[in-house]
């Protein structure tokens, strides 16, 4: 039996060794052309997967019923003497803080007496009117700094909407 060695070995002995290392790399390389077309195709603007279609509504903002309002506010005012004091907008959050010079308390589940003016703080513009409605409010959450510069106790009840005195919105 003879032992070659290196580039000592016969032609046919060299072709057979290539072969045989062709043979097992083969299976590396069809796995790797697979991956990358799968890669290629979830990539591919046609192929979206939207997991949260069901949960999103685009351009539509959940607005509260007048009963739904009522029940979860801690503190509901009827005026028609509501007017815009100050507005912060640019820079974070838009912030619209609203006076109410007299009003009748409708129900609270804080305070018994409501001392005249009393400011509130809004994250969205209120359209008011010049009609009596309904002032949904709660208790301020966060906005430290302006709650104390401004000496505000309450905010408006996220999700709520205008509502006018005696008037069916239905």
């Amino acid at each position: 039996m003879h032992f070659y060695i290196g580039f000592f070995l016969p032609d046919t002995m060299k072709i057979i060794m290539e072969r045989s290392k062709f043979i097992y790399a083969l299976p590396l390389f069809i796995v790797a052309f697979l991956i990358s077309c799968e890669d290629k195709k979830l990539q591919s603007p046609e192929h979206k997967i939207d997991l949260f279609a069901d949960e999103r509504h685009e351009g539509k903002a959940y607005v509260m019923s007048e009963e739904e309002c009522y029940d979860q506010s801690q503190m509901v005012i009827t005026s028609a003497d509501v007017k815009l004091v100050d507005s912060s907008s640019g820079r974070g959050k838009a912030v619209f803080i609203y006076k109410i010079n007299s009003g009748d308390l409708v129900k609270t589940t804080r305070d018994s007496a409501v001392h005249y003016p009393l400011q509130f703080l809004s994250n969205s513009r209120l359209k008011l009117g010049k009609d009596s409605m309904y002032i949904y409010l709660q208790k301020l959450n966060g906005y430290r700094f302006i709650a104390k510069e401004k000496n505000l106790k309450y905010q408006w009840l996220k999700g709520a909407s205008v509502y006018s005195v005696g008037k069916e919105n239905k």
